[in-house]
């Protein structure tokens, strides 16, 4: 036994020589952390103590983890506004700082994917691999970085492309009652950008979840989904998450121009996001102004809005394209609409049975009805430019005043079909900004006309002859 210690004494020498001169060689490192504690929490905020150096909407990390952003820093406190389910936190837990912004992740990864403003999964494909993220809270473009928006953005809807073309790098306003079709528009205006090197980002704020997976499988289903990243706020989530997601979505997006791509965002609505933000600030004691918004409201808004542009040339030639959504009371502004429609229909009617009406008064009544047939439109059936533009012309040049009523569906079908025989040198005009020539109207008027020859009410043509 005394033989057997004798041995390993060496072996326990020479370990305990190794331990000494690492303890002797190492010297410990003091990391000095800020560490606060919960003084009280209410819906979706927080009211936090006992962080000195937290900058405004630094990232303040909860057990859990929950997250939150530092919104109201005040003398004694700071108002969080919390990201995630505050459910579990109690007053007296500890809170830390994590020395940076919100931001989001960003990249071709996301392309196709649905993802929450923290740039979670919510599709069940996995977590989102992304190298690069960016805050979500950017300066916009300065001025001498922009350049003119010159290239058409299409729609695919004939009366907007017609009176109200939207460019590329533009902000356009979709505004109205509910259950009028501002989505239904949005949506029509992603689908049809199938093909033309356009990302779309669509952010949905505050809306329910069985809206969100109807918009969702509409996009799947016309094949939208292979070229759209969504960005998902439902209604119960916290307002915070509401609050941050149209700026997750423009970094998203602005990643993309940056890299010199087109990119269209829909934000689909502010004003669920308008409520969000009054909801928070009045949890957070901030002065409240008309109907109870922060005075603010326009502001974050606006500096959202400013970040879409065309950059210039120099900088890679990118677009930011806005679609934001706006929701109106009933009868405030649509109101003024409907009512004006009524008095044309009770107009209209009235026309009916007029026995002395004179023929070129006919002629403008017949011609405005043609014109509002042609220029309804089924939802999730983008028209192509060629198409529009045929369409069009036929109908200011009076092609369609022959064709019956109930043929002009028919009829405009026909010329969707006619419009695929444009010439090649024409139809590449439609994209630039170049004006088409006489030759051009003329050639495309014949081939409407001959699309349009079965139509014709012949009656009335010998009549008029």
């Amino acid at each position: 036994m005394h033989n057997e210690s004798d041995r390993l004494q060496p072996l326990f020498d020479s370990t305990f020589a190794h331990l000494r001169r690492a303890r002797e060689s190492g010297t410990p490192h003091l990391v000095l952390q800020e560490i606060g504690v919960i003084t009280s929490v209410a819906t979706g905020i927080a009211k936090v103590a006992g962080l000195p150096g937290v900058g405004f909407e630094e990232v303040l990390k909860f057990p859990g983890p929950v997250y939150g952003i530092a919104f109201n820093i005040d003398e004694e406190e700071i108002g969080v506004v919390l990201l995630g389910d505050y459910s579990q936190l109690n007053a007296g837990d500890e809170v830390t700082r994590s020395g940076h912004v919100v931001d989001v992740p960003v990249g071709d990864r996301l392309i196709g994917r649905i993802i929450n403003p923290m740039g979670r999964p919510l599709d069940g494909k996995g977590s989102v691999v992304s190298g690069t993220r960016l805050p979500i809270e950017r300066t916009a473009p300065h001025i001498m970085d922009r350049a003119p928006v010159t290239v058409p953005l299409q729609t695919g809807i004939k009366v907007i492309d017609a009176l109200i073309p939207i460019g590329r790098g533009q902000r356009e306003l979709i505004i109205g009652d509910r259950q009028t079709g501002k989505t239904a528009i949005a949506l029509d205006t992603i689908i049809n950008q199938r093909g033309k090197n356009v990302l779309c980002v669509y952010c949905a704020i505050g809306q329910r979840a069985s809206d969100v997976a109807k918009v969702v499988a509409a996009l799947r289903e016309k094949g939208a989904l292979d070229y759209t990243v969504v960005v998902v706020t439902e209604g119960n989530d916290p307002p915070g998450l509401a609050y941050i997601a149209p700026y997750a979505a423009t970094s998203i997006a602005e990643h993309f121009m940056a890299q010199g791509r087109d990119v269209l965002v829909v934000y689909d609505d502010l004003t669920q996001h308008a409520r969000a933000y009054r909801e928070l600030s009045l949890l957070l004691r901030r002065p409240p102004g008309r109907e109870a918004f922060p005075g603010d409201i326009f502001y974050i808004h606006s500096r959202l809005l400013e970040r879409a542009t065309h950059l210039r040339p120099e900088l890679g030639g990118g677009s930011l394209t806005a679609l934001p959504i706006i929701e109106t009371e009933a009868q405030d502004i649509a109101g003024d609409l409907k009512l004006a429609y009524a008095q044309f229909e009770e107009l209209e009617t009235f026309t009916r049975f007029g026995a002395r009406l004179d023929e070129h008064t006919r002629q403008i009544i017949e011609h405005g009805r043609r014109i509002r047939a042609c220029l309804k439109q089924a939802e999730f059936a983008p028209v192509s430019v060629a198409a529009q533009i045929t369409i069009l012309l036929a109908l200011t040049d009076g092609l369609f005043d022959n064709v019956p009523l109930e043929q002009v569906s028919a009829a405009e079908l026909a010329l969707h079909e006619a419009a695929t025989r444009i010439p090649t040198e024409v139809s590449a005009r439609f994209d630039v900004t170049e004006k088409l020539s006489p030759e051009d109207r003329n050639a495309m008027i014949e081939i409407a006309r001959t699309a349009l020859e079965p139509f014709q009410d012949q009656s009335k043509i010998k009549e008029a002859s």
